[in-house]
């Protein structure tokens, strides 16, 4: 199964006590919402069985609710899946200068791109019809930085 989302785990210490298996500071795999009330989802690994009573999952990592990020269906120019939550670099539409986008939402085949850094500080949604001409510079766990707009 093809991980749908993704969540960022500030300590990996757990991840590799508990064996979760994971990329850096990233975990993929399926979504499990919590409670409405309840303060955590979960990101789990694959299905093992299933019966009237209970789940079994190959693994389970408890997030903070709402921080899981939707893998979009769209690769940047160099085949990185592309997840809400990156940071990446395209070409503004109509300009010849490049800028900085938070990818904000996917929904229904359509990913929403908010401009995080452009030299007049504009703030504008893009929607391009696919990755490759788009490049993931980071994401807004491990580089907020680049989320500070830039102001001449």
């Amino acid at each position: 199964m093809v991980p749908k989302f993704r969540a960022y785990i500030k300590d990996t210490d757990d991840l590799d006590y508990n064996d979760v298996p994971h990329k850096g500071h990233f975990v993929y795999g399926n979504l499990i919402k919590g409670k409405p009330n309840n303060d955590v989802d979960a990101i789990v690994g694959d299905l093992i069985e299933i019966h009237d009573e209970y789940v079994n999952v190959e693994w389970w990592q408890a997030i903070e609710k709402g921080s899981a990020e939707q893998a979009t269906r769209l690769k940047d120019a160099n085949g990185k899946k592309i997840y809400v939550g990156d940071i990446v670099r395209m070409q503004r539409l109509g300009f010849h200068e490049y800028a900085c986008y938070e990818v904000k939402y996917f929904i229904q085949d359509v990913c929403i791109f908010q401009i995080v850094k452009v030299t007049d500080g504009s703030t504008l949604f893009e929607s391009p019809s696919n990755g490759h001409d788009v490049e993931i510079v980071g994401n807004v766990h491990a580089n907020p930085e680049l989320l500070e707009a830039q102001h001449d």
